[in-house]
C-alpha cells in the first residue's frame, strides 16, 4: 500500500510570535529542531523528539509539528498501532493511529491543536486509511487545563470533530476500563468495505455487539 505524504504548510499569529506548522516532516528537518520544555505529557521533551524522529521515518508514519524559532512549541503523530496492542491484530495496512497530539502551555487556546491535526488531512493524503485514536483519561493534563474529565473528554472529542473523526464503540478491555475513555475514528472515503469489515471484527473481540 502507497502511504501519500504531501507536504502541506500555514502559520498562525499568537501573542506577537508567528508559528509555523509544517508536515508531514522528515527525519533531516527534525533533527534541526528543539523541543519546547512544556510537551512531556508521554515523555521527557529530549526523549519525545528522539520519538518524532523515528516516527517520521517509517513508511506510514506522519509528524505534522508547530513551530516557533526552531523549537517545537506542538505536534501530532500517525502512525501504524503498536504490536502489542489489540489494533495491530487485524493486520491493516491502511489502518492508522493518531497516536499523540501535544501543545505546549503557553500555545494553547489559539486553536493550533486543530491546525496540527486538520493539516495532516489535507489534499485527501489520508482517503485510504481508516485513522483512530484511542483516547485515555490518564493521558490528559487536568491539571495544567484545570478542566474535569468530562470537560476534558468533551473537548478532546469536538477537537476530533473538526476532521470528522467519530465515537466507535468497541469492547477493548483498556478503553472499557473507564466511562470517560473512547474510541474515535475517521473512515476515509477510499477504505474498501473489506478494511471496514476488519476493522470491525478488531474493534469487538468479544464477538461482534454491532
Amino acid at each position: 500500500m502507497e502511504h501519500c505524504k504531501i507536504p502541506v504548510s500555514h502559520t498562525l499569529e499568537h501573542k506577537d510570535r508567528l508559528i509555523s506548522v509544517e508536515g508531514p516532516l522528515s527525519p533531516d528537518t527534525l533533527k534541526l529542531l528543539a523541543m519546547h520544555r512544556d510537551l512531556d505529557a508521554f515523555r521527557k521533551p529530549q526523549e519525545q523528539l528522539e520519538a518524532l524522529i523515528e516516527i517520521s521515518g517509517l513508511p506510514e508514519g506522519r509528524v505534522v509539528a508547530a513551530v516557533v524559532s526552531d523549537v517545537i512549541v506542538g505536534y501530532v503523530t500517525f502512525h501504524y498501532p503498536d504490536e502489542l496492542e489489540l489494533w495491530s491484530q487485524g493486520g491493516m495496512e491502511d489502518l492508522i493511529e493518531l497516536g499523540a497530539i501535544e501543545v505546549a502551555d503557553e500555545y494553547r487556546g489559539c486553536g493550533l491543536a486543530k491546525l496540527l491535526v486538520s493539516s495532516a488531512f489535507e489534499k485527501g493524503q489520508l482517503e485510504n486509511c481508516i485513522v483512530f485514536t484511542t483516547e485515555y483519561y490518564w493521558h490528559w493534563d487536568l491539571k495544567g487545563s484545570g478542566l474535569t474529565v468530562w470537560e476534558y473528554r468533551q473537548m478532546m472529542e469536538k477537537l476530533m470533530k473538526t476532521v470528522d473523526m467519530v465515537w466507535y464503540a468497541t469492547d477493548d478491555p483498556e478503553i472499557c476500563s473507564h466511562p470517560a475513555n473512547c474510541l474515535m475514528v475517521r473512515m476515509g472515503q477510499a477504505v474498501p468495505l473489506s478494511s471496514r469489515e476488519t476493522f470491525d471484527r478488531v474493534r469487538f473481540r468479544q464477538r461482534f455487539m454491532y
